[in-house]
């Protein structure tokens, strides 16, 4: 029987994230539900400088983090651009690919990697349950297919990904498939919020991960808190609240797009270990 192999990628900068522990229960109950054998590796990347063999995994989640997403000459930043590389190279060239998954952060520094288009500080912080409109390409995203349009997920961010080069992007075979909320008698980009960087890897602005319990714990956070109401004012806020424990909303999301994609993974992983026997 084919192990599965799980590598998380830890992007916290050794502060304790919410987002990380709800990527870790995901991976858990995905390893439970299994009957092949899973195993689940952790990856300090950024505090530790620690990141995983490619040839030692077959499914890699990369999680968000605090920070500015551009380079700042730290040894890490190499070693995660490698890493991107070598995921990408290997399935150009392998039959058995390999699955990544980028969340916020992560996200970030892949579109900057591979140089995708514009990603700037925002004029403030946006923290909240927000709408993720899908694009014509992200009707046709099988994670996505179970969600409404729009959606709803967990944002928080101090950084977006706008102006994106569509030109480059689909020199690349890439595919835009969710943006921020469609406001046209506003005249600013709209943000990326979901891009299909390949088949095997996929990568979110928002946190699919998220859930009611963690949502809650980070609005105890006052800076959370403050940046809502200074954004949007008291009454996004108490929306907010009001959306976290709706069952159509970040349950929903967190429900189908993480799970989707390891499940797709696993089909795959299996699908050609059998070819090879």
């Amino acid at each position: 029987m084919k192990d599965i192999r799980m590598a998380l990628l830890d992007m916290n900068n050794n502060r304790v994230n919410q987002g990380f522990k709800n990527i870790t229960e995901i991976s858990e109950a995905f390893k439970e539900n299994c009957s092949e054998n899973v195993t689940v590796s952790t990856f300090d990347v950024r505090f530790k400088n620690e990141i995983p063999d490619i040839h030692d995994f077959d499914i890699f989640i990369s999680s968000g983090g605090p920070g500015d997403p551009h380079r700042e000459g730290l040894e890490w930043e190499d070693r995660f651009s490698d890493f991107l590389d070598q995921i990408f190279e290997h399935n150009a060239s392998h039959a058995s690919k390999k699955y990544l998954f980028l969340i916020c952060h992560s996200f970030q520094l892949a579109s900057i990697h591979w140089k995708l288009g514009n990603i700037r500080k925002r004029k403030s912080y946006s923290f909240g349950v927000m709408p993720v409109h899908k694009t014509e390409d992200g009707r046709q995203e099988f994670l996505f297919g179970n969600l409404p349009d729009p959606f709803y997920a967990v944002d928080s961010r101090a950084y977006q990904f706008i102006e994106p080069d569509h030109l480059r992007i689909e020199a690349l075979g890439m595919k835009i498939v969710g943006i921020e909320k469609f406001r046209p008698h506003i005249h600013l980009e709209r943000a990326v919020m979901a891009i299909r960087f390949s088949e095997e890897i996929f990568g979110t602005q928002f946190h699919p991960e998220a859930n009611p319990a963690g949502m809650i714990e980070n609005l105890k956070d006052e800076k959370n808190k403050q940046a809502m109401i200074d954004s949007f004012g008291m009454e996004k806020y108490l929306e907010t609240v009001d959306r976290i424990d709706d069952p159509d909303k970040i349950l929903l999301t967190q429900a189908q797009i993480i799970p989707g994609f390891l499940q797709f993974a696993k089909e795959n992983i299996l699908k050609q270990a059998g070819t090879m026997v």
